[in-house]
């Protein structure tokens, strides 16, 4: 008995049978789950999964280049070559089956051949739930994270500190 006891706890602690893949976007609970797969597959270059959760009525607005549809979204973001990113600062408002999720990101990488802006730029997405899961129906890049001074003369950052790797 001593010993099939044993046997059961040594083994409970092995991985007898193969670990269980996970996908990440079946996965993402609430909004920064969602942006932490959207921005994964944009570094892995997972263009075909990142399309599955963009609304065919997707739109983007940068700074730069104003309103684009969807076709013209992914054309923009499949030039963005990120080697490492971060996330953080996330703010999540649920309405129904919508989802407004504002964020700030930091990235190293490039775009189009030119380097990403080295400051923390805010952006926010809004998702829809649908039948096939959340999807995105539009993203802002809104634009570097402004800074604040305070009453004692120093600058801070007008977000928090909460930042999570996206490596």
């Amino acid at each position: 008995m001593i010993l099939l006891l044993s046997a059961t706890l040594a083994l409970s602690g092995c991985t007898v049978w193969g670990e269980h893949p996970i996908s990440h976007w079946q996965d993402a609970t609430g909004g920064e789950g969602l942006e932490r797969s959207y921005w994964e597959d944009v570094k892995a270059g997972q263009w075909d999964d990142l399309d599955r959760h963009l609304a065919g009525n997707y739109v983007l607005f940068t700074p730069e280049e104003g309103r684009l549809d969807r076709e013209a979204a992914l054309a923009h973001v499949r030039q963005l070559r990120l080697l490492d990113y971060s996330l953080g600062n996330f703010q999540t408002e649920l309405n129904g089956g919508t989802l407004v999720v504002t964020y700030t990101i930091l990235m190293r990488g490039s775009y189009a051949g030119q380097g990403v802006p080295s400051a923390p730029v805010r952006m926010m997405t809004v998702w829809q739930q649908q039948k096939s899961g959340w999807m995105a129906i539009t993203h802002t890049v809104i634009g570097p994270e402004k800074t604040v001074v305070g009453p004692q003369s120093s600058v801070r950052r007008q977000s928090g500190q909460h930042w999570g790797s996206g490596a």
